[in-house]
């Protein structure tokens, strides 16, 4: 049940954070260069659900991107984690398992929950 009320909440990918940070700056700037940035390999998906810096990053525009893209996950996960009654740190960890990590293209970084940096 919490699997496809994660695919659920997720199929929508951008839309979904961009609903959910509408009162953030400009959503689509912010995937833009964060999406610019994973190429780049400075930024990745971490085991937690979020997104994470594989380098520091010295860009205030992508550190408030990273941001703005990261409070509309912890609003997805508070909301999903009322729903099936766990924390919104699992519900993070379950987004990351069951549909982030899918959709990891070769080349991407994430983090494992040691919290190494592996590219794929």
């Amino acid at each position: 049940m919490m699997s496809k009320t994660f695919a659920a909440l997720f199929a929508g990918g951008a839309l979904a954070v961009a609903a959910a940070s509408a009162a953030y700056a400009d959503p689509a700037q912010s995937k833009a260069l964060v999406d610019a940035a994973k190429a780049r390999g400075e930024v990745g998906e971490q085991a937690d659900g979020y997104l994470g810096f594989v380098k520091p990053a010295g860009d205030p525009a992508l550190k408030a991107a990273v941001a703005e893209i990261n409070a509309g996950r912890a609003q997805l996960y508070r909301q999903a984690a009322a729903r099936n009654g766990v924390t919104p740190e699992a519900a993070g960890a379950a987004a990351f398992t069951q549909v982030v990590q899918s959709k990891l293209q070769p080349g991407d970084y994430y983090r494992t929950p040691d919290g190494v940096w592996t590219r794929k």
